[in-house]
């Protein structure tokens, strides 16, 4: 699809320089799918669930969201 030449003369005015897109914000939803993506990837990378007694901090973080996931019944 191409635009009309009308308007892209309209968007070429300055008035429009410092218009941007609304960038969508970030939903609970979002972030709860993207902490399961991490935990799941943390798990496929290490084969196992991450332990909370770990001296590792990534993987400390990853085992209370993990705990947390279950808690809430997001985990199966």
């Amino acid at each position: 699809m191409e635009w009309p030449r009308e308007l892209l003369e309209i968007f070429e005015d300055p008035l429009f320089d410092n218009v941007r897109v609304p960038v969508a914000a970030v939903t609970a939803d979002d972030r709860t799918q993207k902490k399961i993506e991490e935990v799941r990837g943390w798990i496929a990378q290490n084969g196992r669930e991450p332990q909370r007694d770990s001296k590792n901090i990534k993987e400390k973080l990853m085992s209370v969201s993990l705990e947390t996931l279950k808690n809430l019944g997001l985990w199966m």
